[in-house]
């Protein structure tokens, strides 16, 4: 009788098993644009893989990150387009929630030494990636449309040290969108203040888990870039949708 019961609870184990192993997974497909990239371009959409994976919350950084300085270039026409790419009234960015809260502790480590960050772009809107491959065709500075950018996915930022006393941007050799060798983080001709400046963001950068961009000194990007859809979600929007 042990036996019988035994082989009974065996026999429902493995029904059980079976049922859950075969009922269907609920899947969120993402359509694909002409270059077979998937991309998120409606809310609805967008808050689906965010139900599924909270990880995937865009965060606005003004409100984030306390003391953080933002000057959006691409809301502005001071940047290498010479056009407004960004409604001129966007005042905040935005990046995935794990990202997010890595860059908190970046200014927080910064902050103690009497520095913050400034925020020059995050989250980019797909549509703007492709108009910047129209002028740049150079995978060095803009991403190729066909792969879509850490930007489009949220887990990119441009930026750089500023003094929290005087407000001042530290010197880092160039200015934003530099598209020179003298930008490379491998270029050393430069002052050795110059260079100090850069290993300071380069190094509290990548203490928090952000890896950098070779060709540019601002530009450090979250892991698991596969793990994120590429967006083209209005970013003058943005407050509708995102955190």
């Amino acid at each position: 009788m042990n036996k019988l019961f035994k082989s009974f609870l065996l026999t429902i184990v493995c029904l059980l098993l079976f049922t859950s192993s075969s009922q269907p997974q609920l899947s969120i497909i993402v359509p694909k644009n002409a270059y077979g990239l998937q991309v998120i371009d409606n809310k609805e959409l967008f808050l689906q893989t965010v139900q599924a994976d909270s990880d995937k919350t865009m965060i606005g950084l003004e409100s984030f990150i306390p003391f953080i300085a933002i000057e959006l270039r691409y809301a502005t026409k001071n940047n290498f387009m010479k056009k407004i790419m960004y409604p001129a009234k966007t005042k905040d960015t935005y990046l995935r929630l794990p990202a997010a809260k890595a860059l908190l502790k970046v200014q927080h480590d910064l902050n103690i030494r009497g520095y913050g960050l400034k925020i020059f772009d995050a989250y980019r809107p797909y549509s703007v990636t492709q108009k910047f491959w129209e002028l740049v065709h150079d995978e060095r500075y803009v991403a190729d449309p066909k792969k879509g950018s850490g930007h489009n996915r949220g887990i990119a930022v441009d930026l750089t040290i500023i003094d929290l006393t005087t407000k001042k941007e530290l010197d880092m050799g160039t200015g934003f969108d530099n598209f020179t060798d003298s930008a490379h983080h491998d270029f050393t001709d430069l002052p050795n203040k110059v260079l100090e400046n850069r290993k300071l963001l380069k190094e509290t950068m990548e203490k928090y888990g952000f890896k950098l961009f070779q060709t540019e000194w601002w530009h450090y990007s979250w892991s698991d870039p596969e793990k994120y859809e590429v967006l083209d979600l209005d970013i003058s929007k943005g407050n509708k949708f995102f955190k």
